[in-house]
């Protein structure tokens, strides 16, 4: 599989997942050790629990687009930049319904397997910026970080 083909599948995995919601696809794309791990999360998801959050958040936000901004990838990683864009129209992870249209940028670092099967998603999100636009109270990561 080519580096081309490789982010290929990545960005197919958002589009099924994220976009479209066919998860039982998605399930397919991962390895039988597949991890999921988030900056808003806790623990980290097996295969079939990061299903039931992307139902989850994809119930709460219905208009949920995930756009790739930049793909890159080298060996077996492929790392994206991808901005999510929607509104929360039902209560989801704390965070009540709001009439604004939300715009949620994103990192994710991605391993594949030697056999193309998805085996870890690292994502960061950019979580201040999300609050912010939700009007909600936000600390610089300065201010976070100075005793």
């Amino acid at each position: 599989m080519s580096l081309d083909d490789r982010k290929k599948r990545v960005r197919q995995h958002i589009d099924l997942s994220w976009n479209k919601g066919r998860t039982a696809l998605t399930e397919q794309l991962h390895s039988k050790d597949f991890l999921y791990k988030s900056s808003f999360i806790g623990t980290p998801l097996d295969s079939q629990a990061f299903s039931q959050m992307v139902q989850s958040i994809r119930h709460a936000m219905p208009d949920l687009q995930v756009v790739v901004e930049e793909c890159i990838a080298e060996g077996y990683k492929v790392v994206t930049w991808s901005t999510l864009i929607g509104t929360i129209q039902r209560p989801a992870l704390g965070y009540q319904p709001s009439d604004k249209v939300l715009s949620i940028s994103a990192m994710a670092f991605w391993t594949l397997t030697p056999r193309h099967e998805i085996q870890e998603i690292c994502t960061m999100f950019d979580m201040e910026s999300f609050r912010s636009q939700l009007g909600l109270p936000t600390q610089s990561f300065a201010a976070k970080a100075l005793p």
